[in-house]
């Protein structure tokens, strides 16, 4: 993620993109499905709330081992991305490298984890493998920002003799290894959420249990799984401190479920049979393909599938991009100390906690429930999570000014002094989370909403595994687009950059 020099940016510039994103929410809202489809939500509301106020803490069996596992494929699966995303950070410049890399971080870690239960299965291999891949991407992405942007100060000080390797690793990675436990820290925090989420595939985690206590109306069930997992996210810094976190790698390690035997002859029938397109089956030679087959079976695809879950997966984007800067204007307004008391700020602030800790995913699934399967659902759990977490780090930027000595009101500093200042990073922000918002919007379409993963789930349950692949390949091109579209409306004359 990069964080804006916002001395550079003129309000203006931002008014204008702020009126744009709303414009395109205006354009496309009469297009999109937002109707509320449920016979009456508000008598699952209020089952929901009584469950929320009546939590039961022992109707998970097996509650102890859910939380660990959840833990085990995050610590493990954010371990293996450092190890394997540090080394390609030093050579993120080469084009092949940062390619690679975006391509990799697009496809969203529910996807992996299908094209890896056909090969393992429900094993552990499974869950680790679907965190650690996108994650060292990102780790390899975030970390040569860090060290790119980090001073030279050092290196110019240090006598010209010293060895190439001691003048990298005092000169250069010493100065930022803050900043890279803190970003790694904070992307435990997300395995967390995605380790979360995988068990609504299948896997072991929290969320096996919690889609399971949602779907048979066990609400107090699952209002007891949510106020652990928000409160495992929570305390974090408390649980999980810098200083163990080799004792809880070999704690992982130890306690993951027993990993069956692998087939090697499963892995090659996948790669060479599965999920290749039906023309390449038993092909022996190039020569020999049916073109025509293929390239009919190709065109099948990209118009009755990929191309309608593109039109739904944009437009709940735009609809989301929208709904999340609302949100997280209304939510930095209630949590900035600049405005109310300390009582009030730290309800608005816990409040920001309970939003970023709910995965969207989780988020989604709980509104479906209530409003049925359109579009409104993920749209309420992209802007509330996304916006939680934009308002969250706005509000820690915006404490660090101090109100003016003017004769103004409290409201009038804050809409004149506080949100200049900051406003211009909460677009950063904002534009940084599109991505995230984009990869999110094409899984909701295994809730039922007909985005692109909807498509891909139903070809995954219909043993169409190239089809899916052809699916989840488009959907990782298109999230490396929207990447780039972003980084060209942050690009801007006179802008820098600095990770964060």
């Amino acid at each position: 993620m990069q964080k804006n020099n916002y001395s550079n940016f003129s309000l203006g510039y931002w008014q204008t993109v702020t009126f744009s994103i709303f414009l395109l929410f205006l354009i496309v809202v009469p297009f999109s499905d937002i109707e509320i489809v449920t016979f009456d939500p508000l008598i699952e509301l209020t089952l929901m709330a009584k469950g929320l106020i009546s939590p039961d803490f022992f109707a998970t069996e097996y509650l102890l081992q859910a939380i660990v596992q959840t833990v085990n494929f995050a610590i493990i699966g954010v371990f293996l991305g450092v190890v394997v995303g540090a080394p390609f950070a030093l050579i993120y410049q080469h084009p092949v490298v940062s390619s690679c890399c975006s391509f990799l971080r697009a496809i969203h870690e529910i996807f992996w984890a299908l094209l890896f239960l056909q090969i393992f299965g429900l094993s552990a291999i499974t869950g680790i493998l679907a965190i650690a891949i996108p994650f060292a991407a990102t780790f390899a992405r975030v970390f040569n920002d860090i060290i790119t942007q980090s001073s030279d100060d050092a290196l110019i000080s240090m006598d010209s003799q010293v060895d190439r390797i001691s003048r990298f690793s005092y000169g250069k990675i010493a100065q930022v290894m803050p900043e890279l436990m803190s970003y790694t820290r904070y992307r435990f925090e997300c395995a967390l959420r995605s380790s979360a989420i995988l068990g609504f595939v299948g896997m072991p985690t929290l969320g096996f249990y919690l889609e399971t206590a949602f779907r048979q109306g066990n609400y107090s069930e699952g209002a007891a799984l949510l106020i652990i997992f928000i409160t495992m996210i929570g305390t974090i810094r408390y649980w999980c401190p810098s200083k163990l976190i080799i004792l809880y790698l070999a704690i992982a390690c130890f306690t993951l479920p027993e990993i069956p035997a692998i087939n090697g002859q499963l892995i090659v029938n996948f790669i060479s049979k599965d999920i290749l397109p039906p023309a390449f089956v038993n092909v022996e030679h190039l020569s020999s393909v049916p073109w025509s087959s293929f390239y009919s079976w190709f065109i099948d695809i990209i118009t009755e599938q990929a191309l309608p879950g593109l039109l739904s997966t944009v437009t709940l984007a735009i609809l989301a991009l929208a709904a999340t800067l609302l949100m997280t204007l209304i939510a930095h307004t209630f949590a900035s100390r600049h405005l109310w008391c300390r009582p009030i700020t730290w309800l608005g602030q816990f409040s920001l906690l309970i939003g970023r800790s709910m995965p969207e995913y989780i988020l989604a699934f709980i509104f479906l429930i209530l409003f049925g399967p359109s579009m409104l659902p993920a749209i309420i759990a992209l802007a509330i999570h996304n916006g939680c977490i934009i308002a969250y780090l706005s509000v820690k930027q915006s404490e660090q000014f101090s109100a003016q000595q003017l004769p103004m009101s409290k409201f009038d500093q804050f809409n004149y002094h506080i949100i200049p200042n900051i406003y211009p990073n909460m677009m950063v922000l904002l534009f940084y989370h599109f991505e995230i918002i984009v990869r999110e919007t094409a899984v909701f379409g295994m809730l039922g909403i007909m985005t692109l993963g909807f498509y891909i789930d139903s070809n995954f349950s219909e043993i169409r595994y190239s089809n899916a692949l052809v699916l989840i390949v488009f959907t990782a091109l298109i999230n490396v687009l929207i990447d780039k579209i972003s980084r060209a409306v942050l690009q801007q004359p006179q802008t820098t950059y600095a990770s964060c």
